[in-house]
């Protein structure tokens, strides 16, 4: 690379880390686009809208899942690869990214890039971000490789060749690791609605993937010692499993006589199915019922899910359950009159309160804004259009419509909001955690009147 271009891009991430990672993800969004954007990549062999190879490559990238076109039936084998490489692109996530092309550019991983990559992982010891990148890679590889080794058999038992069914697993390996929901058949995971050897796997990958690395990494270095856990990673844990557990729990009782999706099934198949749907909202987009046919109530339920979404520096979208975590405990600590936030017999920073709620605050005006312009351009109602625009702001991929019932000015704006979600929020919480101004004279306090 020309030094030109090398010290230019030097002095971006030196005095603006944030803006030269969500350049580099624009970057690569822009090279899947034109991957799609040719005759090579549908089956048909011609040339694919460029709104639709755009929404797709941003949906791929930003490991969203939400499609305008049937995957398994309108992408050729080629396009489905440039799809899967974005899918895992995007799943090592838009700082990571930045920090291996710091790192092509200087040859090493210097002071720079390890602030970029920190401020995505949320790590504080900058001697550990140098084998981060390496770690990253090694360890989401190996997970995707479980799953598609799990899967593997299971396909050939079911009919398809060799090579099919390698290519199909290794597929929903990579996507339900990165959360993705992209599906490699047109069918997708319907026919597996009870099967528990398919949906287990993909179950398994899609809860780890959303926890997050700086979690995977801090529970893989201390699995027998629980108690040494950082407070990140037990708030991180024990909050996305208590979601599971109640989004599972809601779901069946929603859709228990719902002749449209759970009632055909049989005990077995409730709970499991009950299961898939309780995780899947938590960013995974994969679904094995036909959602548009879920209740209202149920929809309601999932977005509220889906704004959540999983933990922080992970392959899922939403605010993050730590933010929702340290909100539900300061109310906790103001309801009993404590002077702290407390979880796990550690102190809670007020910093760190502020961020949620500013973040919470900016992320449900987004949804607030993208609603009423999706509202006036469709002409939808109400519930269907908050359900696609929190399941494209929280990068989770579900959808109550048929691909290709969104007018393409609607596509554009769904496009924004994946891009929007999924680097948005983190860029918006690094910056306001890095911020800290002290300042010499300090007002008189006084409480205004709340509620």
């Amino acid at each position: 690379m020309p030094r030109r271009s090398r010290d230019f891009l030097d002095r971006a991430a030196r005095h603006s880390p944030a803006r030269l990672a969500i350049g580099v993800f624009a970057s690569v969004i822009g090279l899947v686009t034109l991957g799609l954007w040719g005759p090579w990549a549908t089956v048909s062999g011609e040339r694919p809208l460029f709104v639709d190879a755009l929404f797709t490559a941003t949906s791929a990238t930003t490991v969203t899942g939400l499609v305008v076109v049937p995957t398994g039936e309108y992408w050729s084998v080629l396009g489905l690869v440039v799809i899967l490489v974005a899918i895992k692109i995007g799943g090592l996530g838009v700082m990571t990214l930045a920090s291996i092309l710091g790192a092509a550019v200087s040859r090493r991983i210097g002071l720079t890039q390890r602030l970029l990559v920190q401020s995505e992982t949320k790590f504080t010891r900058l001697g550990e971000v140098g084998s981060l990148v390496r770690t990253v890679v090694l360890t989401s590889t190996v997970l995707e490789a479980s799953i598609a080794l799990v899967l593997f058999p299971r396909f050939v038992i079911d009919g398809e060749g060799v090579g099919t069914a390698a290519w199909h697993a290794v597929f929903y390996g990579v996507s339900a690791f990165n959360n993705a929901g992209f599906v490699p058949t047109a069918e997708g995971l319907v026919p597996y609605g009870s099967d528990w050897w398919v949906l287990l796997p993909i179950i398994v990958g899609v809860f780890i993937g959303s926890l997050g690395f700086p979690v995977l990494l801090d529970v893989l270095r201390r699995l027998r010692e629980p108690r040494r856990w950082s407070l990140h990673s037990k708030l991180t844990i024990t909050t996305s499993a208590a979601l599971v557990v109640v989004g599972a729990v809601l779901v069946a009782a929603f859709e228990w006589t719902n002749p449209g999706t759970f009632k055909p099934l049989d005990a077995a198949g409730t709970f499991l199915a009950s299961l898939f749907a309780g995780v899947m909202p938590r960013s995974g987009g994969f679904s094995t019922v036909d959602v548009g046919e879920m209740h209202e109530g149920t929809w309601l339920l999932m977005d509220a899910l889906m704004f959540v979404g999983g933990g922080s520096a992970s392959t899922a979208g939403g605010i993050k359950v730590t933010t929702l975590a340290v909100m539900l405990l300061a109310i906790v600590a103001e309801a009993r009159g404590d002077r702290d936030v407390e979880a796990f017999r550690r102190r809670i920073p007020r910093t760190a309160l502020q961020v949620a709620i500013a973040v919470s605050l900016v992320s449900a005006t987004i949804v607030l804004v993208s609603s009423l312009l999706l509202l006036a351009i469709t002409g939808y109602t109400l519930d269907i259009v908050l359900f696609e625009v929190i399941s494209a702001f929280a990068t989770c991929g579900l959808s109550t419509q048929e691909p290709g019932g969104w007018p393409d000015p609607a596509k554009y704006v769904l496009t924004v909001l994946m891009f929007v979600g999924r680097t948005g929020t983190m860029t918006l919480a690094a910056a306001l955690a890095l911020r800290s101004r002290r300042r010499v004279i300090r007002y008189p306090e006084e409480r205004p009147i709340i509620g």
